[in-house]
C-alpha cells in the first residue's frame, strides 16, 4: 500500500510540474493594427502602447510607422495615436516620456500630450530594436543590425556591448540594476566587468521580448511565435507555440500585478492578452 501511495504522490508531483504554468486567453483586439511589433503596459495611465511598423519592410524608412493606444479591455483607442515614425519597435517609459526605438534614433513621446517632443540620434546604429529604462531614466537599447547594446544617458549614447560578444541582440531588460539581453536563442546577464553570463539557451533563434515574472523567473517571446517561461535555474517551458498557425509573438508587454501578458501578433495585426497561471 505504501508503494502505491508513493507512486500516486510521485505521479501527482510530475503532473503538477509539467503543468506548472500556462497562458489562458482573455481577449484579442480587432485586426486593424498595422504590423504591431511591441506592446508596453502603462499601469499609471491604464493603457497599452503598441508600435505599428505598417508595411512589408520591417526596417523600411518610409515615414509610415506609428504608435497606437489600446485599452486594458482590448478596445483600440487609436491605431495611429502618434504618427511620423518609420519602423518603430521596442519601447520604454519614464515619467510620462515614452522612448521608442526607430531605426537609428530614439523617438521621445509625451504620453500626456500625445506628441513627439524629441528625437535622439544614436550614432553608429543601424537597426535599433528593444528598449528598457532604469529608475534613473537611463535608456538601454539594442541594435540587432550592428550587433550592439547602447546606454543612452542625457541624450548621449555609449556602446555597452558589441559584435565581439553578440550575434544579433534583440530583447533587453534592466531589472534590479542588472541588464538582461536576448541574443540568438539565449538569455544573458551583463556583469559589472562587461562580460556576459548565459542564463538560458536553446530557445528559438528569434528571441524577441523579455519580462520579469517574479524573483529570477522570466517570460521570453520569440518572433516565430513561441513564448517561454524561463525558470531561475535556466530550465524553460513552452507556454505558447504559434508556429504551425503562423501567428507571431513579437515584443511582449506584461502587467506584473495582474500577471497578464500582452502579445503583438505582427502580421496578424492584433494584440492578444493572456492570463499567466
Amino acid at each position: 500500500m505504501k508503494k502505491i501511495i508513493f507512486f500516486l504522490v510521485f505521479c501527482s508531483c510530475v503532473l503538477a510540474l509539467s503543468a506548472q504554468h500556462q497562458l489562458v486567453k482573455i481577449w484579442s483586439t480587432d485586426t486593424i493594427l498595422k504590423v504591431p511589433e511591441s506592446v508596453l503596459f502603462d499601469g499609471k495611465n491604464k493603457v497599452l502602447y503598441v508600435t505599428n511598423i505598417d508595411g512589408i519592410q520591417p526596417w523600411g524608412k518610409d515615414g509610415k510607422g506609428s504608435v497606437g493606444k489600446v485599452g486594458l479591455d482590448g478596445q483600440i483607442i487609436a491605431v495611429d495615436w502618434v504618427s511620423g515614425l518609420n519602423a518603430p519597435k521596442g519601447m520604454g517609459l519614464y515619467k510620462n516620456k515614452l522612448y521608442v526605438a526607430d531605426l537609428t534614433e530614439l523617438v521621445v513621446i509625451d504620453v500626456l500630450k500625445g506628441i513627439i517632443i524629441d528625437r535622439i540620434q544614436v550614432e553608429g546604429s543601424q537597426g535599433l530594436n528593444d528598449v528598457s529604462v532604469n529608475e534613473k531614466g537611463i535608456v538601454y537599447v539594442s541594435d540587432s543590425r550592428s550587433r550592439r547594446v547602447y546606454e543612452v544617458k542625457e541624450k548621449k549614447a555609449t556602446v555597452l556591448l558589441d559584435s565581439t560578444k553578440l550575434k544579433g541582440p534583440n530583447g533587453v531588460l534592466m531589472h534590479k540594476k542588472n541588464l538582461y539581453v536576448l541574443d540568438a536563442g539565449s538569455m544573458y546577464r551583463m556583469e559589472k566587468d562587461g562580460s556576459l553570463t548565459k542564463l538560458a539557451e536553446g530557445m528559438d533563434g528569434g528571441t524577441d521580448g523579455i519580462e520579469n515574472v517574479r524573483g529570477n523567473d522570466y517570460l521570453v517571446s520569440t518572433w516565430s511565435g513561441v513564448v517561454y517561461y524561463v525558470n531561475a535555474d535556466g530550465t524553460k517551458q513552452v507556454l505558447l507555440d504559434g508556429r504551425e498557425q503562423k501567428v507571431n509573438s513579437a515584443d511582449i508587454g506584461y502587467d506584473a500585478a495582474k500577471r497578464i501578458v500582452y502579445i503583438p501578433t505582427f502580421w496578424k495585426n492584433s494584440v492578444v492578452a493572456y492570463q499567466l497561471k
